[in-house]
């Protein structure tokens, strides 16, 4: 897909996302690749072994972000900050616009977080995860998201049409349409099964809400 957005727009990813969503974002620290000048910040990445947490990846001259780019792909490869991140999921909650600049129109997101799997199925109903903290029952796929199809069937805090994802690092983020939140949680540790970050997370974030 990332290669059909570069033929049609006759422009390399790197460069479309960077004017058509970083720029208009005030994005400045996500791209494919991280500057000389921004190595001091870049984490380090960490995994369970043998009871206790180990250096998976060091944020040096070797590490993956710092190497140059051979391939930029739309699945994953970006590296970011929690600031940067924040704006984005901001955008998409209201509906495509941040700050005065728009970088989708409001239908668009209304298509992108609704259920597209066939028959309005579960993602179970397509398989099972072999690596996440959790199940993915009562939960379907948009393009680009989750989509909670049953709150009660994820036997997790949640809403109706919230729509999120995570990474392998046990980073996740979520958008609420009906409580009207974003969250957005960052750390380091590999894989995302590790610990049950997410759910324990989501607990605390929803006893909060009073209102």
């Amino acid at each position: 897909l990332s290669r059909l957005v570069e033929a049609v727009a006759g422009q390399p990813l790197d460069q479309i996302l960077q004017q058509r969503i970083f720029d208009p974002l005030g994005m400045t620290d996500t791209g494919f690749q991280v500057r000389p000048d921004q190595r001091a910040r870049l984490a380090a990445l960490y995994s369970a072994h043998d009871g206790g947490i180990v250096l998976e990846e060091r944020p040096d001259e070797e590490a993956s972000f710092v190497r140059p780019v051979t391939l930029f792909s739309g699945g994953g490869g970006l590296v970011s900050t929690a600031g940067d991140y924040l704006r984005f999921a901001e955008a998409v909650r209201r509906k495509g616009e941040l700050d005065g600049a728009r970088i989708l129109g409001r239908r668009t997101v209304e298509l992108m977080t609704m259920n597209h799997l066939p028959g309005n199925v579960g993602l179970t109903a397509m398989g099972q995860p072999t690596f996440s903290e959790t199940s993915m029952d009562g939960i379907g796929f948009g393009l680009g998201f989750s989509v909670v199809l049953d709150p009660a069937t994820t036997k997790a805090a949640c809403s109706v049409g919230e729509h999120a994802w995570g990474g392998v690092a046990s980073t996740a983020f979520w958008i609420d349409p009906v409580e009207d939140i974003v969250a957005v949680f960052m750390t380091q540790v590999l894989p995302s099964s590790t610990y049950p970050i997410r759910r324990e997370l989501r607990a605390l974030v929803y006893q909060a809400l009073i209102d």
